[in-house]
């Protein structure tokens, strides 16, 4: 019979529909003002600190919706934006620099949505509001790095190749090697040029010595801080996308800055702590000949250097570094078999063959692992740029048991958030240079909220006058449209707000009122192919069926199209653009589904099947 849907086919568009309505349900119930507390590295938040936090705040009188602990920060809830401001610093106050507390917007969905992991929309800078970052890297401290690097890997090769020599170190900008003689100073001076092709390489003689000069060339520096950039980058995208942060912008700004915007970020103070840190490990053999106490008293041995753990206690570690954290692939936190958090690391072949190399010989000896970390401190100066201050911790001293590998793991950590920091750092990089923050910019949600008015004025003016247009032209196909319609934009939002990382800007807005234009074209083809049926002298439901039928191949020309369009641009595509493509991908197949599917199921309940001599449109 034409026009009749099979059950499973009806059941099919109301389950879509239902659907597609649960999960765009959470957008309607807004979000709370609410404070966020986390700890900082080192430290943990606990159920004192939650107490500690409810206490000050019932002593200020401020009324709170909930406060609860999940996941190792504190989330507080208010009525409104009023009690959040003043709540932020009382509970900064009572915690002490300890801990971070943030301004945040928490969604307010009810638990029965959330329970099936229906979440709100995602809202870009422009709409949501957010913070706008421009980071500056040390070229300085990358160019330094790279000597350094040199250093290690003179020594290395030079030892690996039999070749003796007296020292190597830096001076004046230059990396040099001493030699006792004329001939070992050619024969490193060969080695050298072999390995080093990048490198200005010169031999002379002073007060008897013979030294080899490496100078980086001006092509080789730029080089150097090219890739220092690149590669932080590369970082930072990783460390956004660790934070969680949907459609975050990264992109390079001149020679030496990066601009970062994180929409709707929940916890500032925690991003600029993880983006702006300089994080990474060196592994050093103790020196177990060194006396602590008389190394405090400035009497280090020449081949050692003095640090301290997180207890203030020293220890005294040899100048030859194992490995450094540049080798490091993966990390991971967990916990050992006693319940003691820790970090399972990965290396490459070359870091892994160097960890081999250096602990075959040492089982038994004592090893160091040395947190390193690079934080901006103090007030900007006059360049706008602060101090930056080298932070060294051994956070781990043990015992060699066995060779080790390209699999190792670190203990030592006080707690778990402290091992999955420290995890997070590593796993995403280290930093080449150092890098602060030169500019913050907070986006506020005013802002965001007057770009939301503005687009859903837009957007309902233009669906008003469609809605309007379609049920006068068209009489009861007309309403039947509209109906789809409707269905389209919820459909629409359910699957944006299902999609992990789906984020809705501005330009997403203009890419929903598009897609209701081609949405409404789909119907009007279909209707005027019906009208054409009925003049020719179709029957009723011939024409209804034959209109449905014939105009398909249209739609679906010129939707498929469209389609490839938007695919192309979500491809090549950055920020706005890619969540234009997005919103006019996810719209062109929800208004596929509508305006054919969805709108023929109600046709069809209403027409389908049935003797009628005259249609409504």
């Amino acid at each position: 019979m034409l026009n009749r849907y099979p059950l499973w086919k009806y059941l099919m568009v109301a389950f879509v529909v239902i659907i597609g309505t649960l999960y765009s349900a959470p957008n309607l119930y807004g979000e709370d003002p609410a404070l966020q507390v986390s700890a900082i590295r080192g430290h943990d938040v606990k159920v004192d600190t939650l107490d500690t936090v409810k206490k000050s705040l019932d002593t200020a009188k401020i009324s709170i919706k909930s406060a609860v602990l999940e996941n190792n920060q504190i989330l507080v809830r208010f009525n409104n934006t009023d009690d959040q401001l003043q709540a932020r610093e009382l509970v900064t106050q009572a915690l002490g620099d300890k801990f971070i507390t943030a301004l945040n917007l928490a969604p307010a969905t009810p638990e029965w949505l959330t329970s099936i992991g229906a979440s709100p929309l995602k809202l870009g800078l422009d709409l949501r509001g957010g913070v706008h970052f421009l980071m500056e890297v040390d070229m300085d401290e990358a160019i330094n790095k790279a000597q350094e690097q040199l250093v290690q890997d003179f020594r290395t090769s030079l030892r690996e190749d039999g070749i003796r020599y007296a020292g190597v170190r830096r001076a004046a900008g230059d990396v040099v090697v001493a030699f006792r003689d004329s001939d070992t100073q050619q024969k490193g001076l060969a080695h050298l040029r072999k390995r080093h092709i990048d490198l200005t390489l010169t031999d002379y003689e002073d007060k008897g010595q013979f030294w080899v000069k490496a100078s980086m060339s001006e092509a080789k520096q730029k080089s150097v801080t090219e890739d220092a950039l690149e590669q932080n980058i590369t970082i930072i995208r990783n460390r956004v996308n660790e934070l969680g942060v949907a459609e975050p912008l990264v992109q390079r700004q001149g020679t030496a800055r990066i601009v970062v915007e994180l929409p709707g970020i929940q916890d500032t103070a925690r991003a600029k702590e993880i983006l702006g840190a300089t994080a990474t490990l060196e592994f050093r053999l103790v020196d177990e000949n060194a006396d602590a106490a008389a190394a405090m008293n400035g009497q280090v041995p020449p081949n050692s250097e003095l640090f301290y753990d997180r207890n203030g206690r020293p220890v005294v570690l040899q100048k030859r570094i194992i490995l450094t954290g540049d080798h490091i692939t993966g990390s991971s936190s967990s916990a050992d078999e006693y319940g003691r958090p820790q970090v399972s690391i990965k290396l490459d072949g070359v870091g892994g063959n160097r960890m081999s190399t250096a602990t075959k010989d040492s089982i038994g000896k004592a090893m160091a692992s040395v947190f390193i970390e690079y934080k901006p401190v103090g007030e900007p100066g006059a360049d706008g740029k602060r101090r930056i201050e080298k932070h060294e911790e051994v956070i781990n001293v043990a015992t060699i048991q066995s060779r080790l590998g390209s699999d190792f793991r670190i203990t030592g950590i006080d707690t778990t958030q402290e091992a999955h920091n420290l995890s997070l750092l590593l796993r995403s990089g280290a930093l080449t240079a150092p890098i602060q923050i030169v500019e913050e910019r907070t986006i506020g949600p005013s802002m965001g909220q007057a770009n939301i008015d503005s687009g859903l004025s837009a957007l309902g003016m233009g669906t008003l006058i469609l809605v309007i247009f379609m049920a006068i032209y068209y009489k009861l196909f007309g309403v039947v449209a509209n109906i789809a319609l409707m269905f389209n934009v919820v459909l629409m939002i359910g699957v944006m707000s299902m999609i992990p990382g789906a984020t809705m800007t501005l330009p997403g807005i203009a890419g929903i009122v598009l897609t209701l234009g081609m949405a409404v074209d789909a119907n009007v083809l279909i209707y005027e192919r019906i009208r054409e049926e009925l003049r020719a002298g179709r029957g009723v439901q011939q024409a209804i069926h034959l209109g449905y039928e014939r105009a398909f191949a249209t739609i679906a020309d010129s939707n498929i199209t469209t389609f490839i369009t938007a695919l192309i641009l979500f491809a090549v595509g950055t920020g706005p653009v890619r969540g234009f493509a997005l919103v006019l991908m996810i719209g062109i197949l929800c208004s596929m589904f509508t305006a054919i599917t969805g709108s023929r199921a109600i046709v069809n309940l209403i027409w389908g099947g049935r003797k009628v001599k005259d249609l409504s449109i």
